[in-house]
């Protein structure tokens, strides 16, 4: 099969197209014909070196992809051969035409969905999930803000906000992610290269400043976030490319909380019970993971530059 690989840590110009023999699968094991992967930063960061997670080298980057069930492992009972799936999690990569997955990495993908959809689901929606769930804690009534809101998280963040009863406002840096924004539930959608944005976050919520907020760039905007939270409110960073200072009393004058969330840390237990909650939603249609570009598999390299770029507007997935 053709497949990405990587042999040393570095730039996007380590992903190199190779031929590679086929997974596989063992048991419990899912062996999934890939139609679609799904591109996130992590995979960059991953790439990089800079990650926390380093696996050995060489490897087949990607966590994201949808397909066809292709094989199956012993004892597996919950797929069969045949079936469209989305994978969320992989034992061997999804930048490839073939990936392999645990059983339990393997969920239904509705008919009503492409396999590129599928492959916009896993990282960004159960990230979405566990920060406005898991972590925040968000409850119906309550104002959730997303800041930086036009990428595959923060469009997967407003359905399920929206979904759930909360009113959500969000931030793109261009027209198009900002009308995509509306499109996909928003209530309002503000420019956050606009001078004084925040001043209207404030005045939409009547001045109690956003129960929630989802950051994706804390060490641009964390400070900024504390001076809009309302009393109580909780503040989730979900992304952040560097250092910040902030000042501490913000917390203190509204007994807010700053917490961290990074999808590596949530147990299978909780994994489990994410993915029940994304394939309902999918099902029934309250969910809809857009999908802003498509970029041949060869072509990996462009998509991990695109991936990283300001002004995103939807998911970019690989097609093999």
């Amino acid at each position: 099969m053709k497949a990405i690989r990587i042999l040393e840590f570095g730039g996007p110009e380590q992903l190199k197209l190779e031929e590679v023999p086929d997974p596989q699968p063992q048991a419990g094991q899912v062996l999934v014909r890939v139609h679609a992967a799904g591109i996130n930063p992590v995979d960059a960061y991953i790439r990089s070196g800079a990650h926390v997670v380093k696996p050995a080298l060489p490897y087949t980057p990607g966590m994201d992809s949808a397909g066809v069930v292709e094989a199956l492992g012993e004892g597996v009972t919950r797929v069969r051969a045949g079936d469209r799936v989305y994978v969320a999690g992989s034992l061997s990569g999804t930048y490839a035409e073939l990936t392999l997955c645990g059983e339990h990495q393997a969920h239904p993908l509705p008919a009503s969905l492409s396999f590129q959809q599928g492959a916009a689901v896993g990282v960004p929606y159960a990230t979405a999930y566990r920060a406005l769930f898991l972590r925040a804690h968000a409850m119906p009534g309550e104002t959730v803000f997303v800041h930086g809101a036009t990428g595959g998280v923060g469009l997967a963040a407003i359905q399920l906000a929206r979904a759930a009863g909360m009113r959500v406002i969000g931030t793109g840096g261009t027209e198009e992610g900002r009308r995509l924004a509306l499109e996909q539930g928003a209530h309002e959608v503000l420019d956050h290269h606009a001078e004084g944005y925040l001043e209207k976050l404030s005045w939409l919520s009547g001045g109690q400043g956003a129960d929630v907020i989802l950051e994706m760039l804390a060490n641009v905007n964390l400070n900024r976030d504390l001076e809009i939270v309302a009393r109580k409110g909780r503040v989730v960073v979900i992304g952040s490319r560097g250092k910040i200072e902030i000042d501490p009393r913000l917390t203190m004058t509204r007994d807010a909380s700053i917490l961290g969330m990074s999808l590596i840390n949530a147990t299978k237990e909780e994994l489990s019970s994410i993915h029940a909650a994304l394939v309902a939603g999918l099902e029934s249609r309250t969910l809809r993971p857009v999908v802003g570009r498509e970029i041949p598999l060869r072509d990996a390299a462009r998509a991990h530059e695109a991936v990283m770029e300001p002004g995103a507007h939807g998911k970019i997935v690989l097609v093999p």
